[in-house]
């Protein structure tokens, strides 16, 4: 950072030595003296560092090559990919996104730039018979037979983000968005915050691994705190996260310098000390102590809806869940899919790249499971990960969702412009900083509108797909009408490339070899992978 600063400092030295050239000649070769001296200490410094053997090979030049690397991710975003390459979300999205949130038409011009005819593209089947577009907007209720306090939850809601990883500005624009929609905002593992109480948006208060905001002094699960703040009528649900997308089977780390006074209160912990959040949680070893910790968290809220939140790993995990249920009893109201391709802040690339099942798989996976073991219809599934559009929601109720959540597109509803600077705290638009300077951009007013704009317009595209699909009702959905293409002259059904299990099968005995060899294997006392012969 310092040699970069020099050679700032060298470029503005040249332009003071132009602009006195042009008003006094006679002080212009001071300033070439002051620049050449500059320089010279530069390449003296670059040629006795041992850090970098560019500068030492190269002095003074090369300093251009680190300035044209720190540039790089804008140069190609703005200048170099086409409107369908970016990542994590491509222009075309953003731009969406943008527009909607805005309260505008979100519509292209002359057809479609993506190749619809490569292998792996997905598209929806329509009809040849319309239907008018509903005039109802549906909910899906929450809350299972277990559950005293049912709510009706919108079919697309605001993803987990914490105070902490968002700026308090970001967080109130999403609450008062929320508020202003009727649609539920989860207010991630970081504490149920004065931020997300604001605007009185219906609240899913998420628990971690760390239960910030519910904690003992050492870390425990606070059987009280708990039921004191799950009292507020804002908590519409409870969301137990057992893992995330991005990072599947890892903790969390929030630096000391981070831990404001505001966030230390929220979450419950010492300001300016560094909070760690497990991988696992401490208050259950095995897919049975799962379930009891569920009831018992459903019994503190006075029974609320309770759920867990997973990124899918072996489909064995997944069955040892199911049938924890079975022995137990105990039920979760709702499970929330969260996809691989997800993720709000940092992780280290070799998980966030390599690790963890992608949201239609997952979902895939957990609607079989809960199907087979004749669950299916006691349990809503919520789908989290990459969904920014309205053929997205639809996509994901084919497959298995009930409702979906979104968290870097409600970002973007809010301003972000995917600058992927998150874990540094130098978020250039005020979204994910604690930095009061950058966050004070962000007006809060008028970014809640963008969100109540975005995800009314988003769930009005899902209305609308589903009408040209011939269906009136979203419940009307299945594989059969997500295909994709397998090769360049062929395309097959979703129904037709992977396995649906009939219900109860799995508990009755099915005849699918690998789903058999997978439900013996699954251990509900246990969170333990079987061991796998491979002879």
């Amino acid at each position: 950072m310092v040699k970069f600063n020099v050679l700032l400092g060298l470029v503005a030295a040249a332009g003071v030595l132009v602009v006195a050239a042009a008003v006094n000649r006679h002080t212009v070769w001071w300033y070439a003296v002051v620049i050449v001296v500059i320089a010279l200490l530069v390449a003296i410094y670059d040629v006795l560092q041992k850090q970098h053997s560019i500068l030492r090979n190269y002095p003074v030049i090369g300093h251009m090559r680190f300035l044209l690397e720190s540039i790089r991710p804008e140069l190609q975003q703005y200048f170099i990919e086409r409107n369908y390459d970016g990542r994590p979300y491509d222009r075309n999205v953003r731009s969406l996104i943008y527009q909607r949130s805005k309260g505008l038409h979100a519509e292209a011009a002359f057809g479609t730039e993506r190749e619809i005819t490569e292998p792996g593209y997905d598209y929806l089947l329509h009809s040849m018979a319309p239907v008018p577009i509903s005039k109802t907007v549906p909910t899906v209720r929450l809350g299972g037979p277990q559950c005293t306090q049912p709510y009706d939850a919108a079919l697309f809601n605001i993803s987990s983000m914490s105070f902490g990883a968002l700026s308090a500005n970001a967080v109130r624009a999403m609450n008062k968005g929320a508020a202003l929609g009727g649609f539920l905002h989860e207010t991630g593992e970081g504490g149920l915050t004065a931020h997300h109480l604001e605007y009185g948006a219906p609240l899913v208060w998420e628990i971690g691994s760390g239960y910030f905001g519910c904690r003992t002094r050492d870390g425990k699960f606070d059987p009280q705190r708990f039921a004191e703040k799950s009292a507020h009528p804002n908590v519409k649900a409870i969301l137990l996260k057992l893992s995330q997308g991005a990072k599947p089977g890892l903790g969390g780390v929030l630096p000391g310098r981070k831990v404001s006074a505001a966030i230390a209160e929220a979450r419950g912990v010492e300001q300016g000390v560094t909070v760690i959040s497990p991988p696992a949680h401490g208050e259950f070893s095995s897919p049975i102590e799962l379930m009891q910790f569920i009831g018992e968290l459903r019994r503190l809220s006075g029974g609320k809806p309770v759920g867990f939140k997973l990124c899918v790993g072996t489909r064995t995990d997944v069955l040892a869940l199911c049938k924890a249920m079975l022995r137990t009893e105990i039920l979760p109201d709702f499970i929330t899919i969260d996809g691989a391709e997800g993720g709000t802040g940092a992780a280290p690339p070799e998980f966030a790249d390599h690790v963890g099942t992608p949201l239609k798989l997952g979902l895939m996976t957990m609607h079989n499971a809960l199907v087979g073991s004749g669950l299916r219809s006691r349990i809503k599934i919520g789908a989290a990960g990459k969904i920014a559009g309205g053929t997205d929601i639809v996509k994901a109720l084919a497959l298995g969702a009930d409702f979906t959540n979104a968290a870097r597109a409600m970002m973007m509803a809010v301003g972000c412009i995917q600058a992927q600077e998150c874990h540094t705290n130098n978020c250039p638009v005020g979204v994910a900083t604690q930095d009061a300077r950058r966050a004070r951009a962000l007006d809060v007013e008028d970014k809640g509108d963008r969100v109540f704009n975005y995800q009314r317009g988003t769930v009005e595209s899902a209305m609308q797909v589903l009408a040209a699909m011939g269906l009136t009702s979203f419940d009307d959905l299945g594989p059969a009408v997500v295909m994709r293409r397998v090769g360049h002259s062929s395309a097959e059904s979703f129904e037709d490339l992977f396995e649906w299990l009939d219900e109860g099968e799995l508990v009755r005995g099915t005849t699918r070899p690998e789903w058999e060899r997978d439900w013996q294997r699954a251990d509900p006392e246990s969170f333990a992978v079987p061991k796998i012969r491979t002879a």
